[in-house]
């Protein structure tokens, strides 16, 4: 079996990276500490314009909340590709928190994170699919529906293997 390299594969699934997100505040996007790459919270935006806004089961739907997480997700890859140079270095992802802005009632969950754990398989394949938290949480900076947080294993690029 081979395993194809990150880049190779949005490449081939032509996945479109945004531009890497800029802060909103006082802090940094990335961080390295030895060999793990902490992101900083991922929204769903363009730039510095939410591409969502609202409640998940309130104003927005499941399908909506799904893109957004999605959205949110290809920035914080945009953002690790900026900090790396490459998504090949990406050994694998350690760790992938979804928070979503729902009522309390809500129950949808996973089908909301769904959307970016969706994306980091197509990326990075089963063989990386992170261990993944998902909480409900009342309010998200800028009024987003989503936020993910990511922390990525890295190293030297990635060597296809056999």
């Amino acid at each position: 079996m081979v395993v194809a390299s990150a880049e190779a594969r949005i490449k081939e699934l032509a996945i479109g990276l945004p531009k890497a997100p800029t802060p909103f505040g006082a802090y940094v996007e990335a961080f390295q500490s030895g060999s793990l790459l902490f992101l900083s919270g991922m929204l769903p935006v363009a730039g510095h314009v939410p591409l969502y806004t609202g409640i998940v089961g309130r104003e927005l739907s499941v399908s909506e909340g799904y893109d957004a997480a999605r959205a949110a997700c290809l920035s914080g890859l945009a953002a690790a590709r900026s900090q790396l140079g490459t998504l090949d270095r990406i050994q694998s992802v350690a760790k992938l928190g979804v928070y979503i802005a729902c009522p309390a009632d809500f129950r949808e969950h996973p089908k909301v994170a769904d959307g970016a754990s969706e994306v980091l398989l197509d990326v990075f394949g089963s063989a990386r699919l992170p261990p993944r938290v998902v909480l409900g949480v009342s309010s998200i900076p800028l009024g987003m529906p989503v936020e993910i947080e990511l922390v990525f294993e890295i190293g030297p690029a990635f060597v296809s293997q056999t």
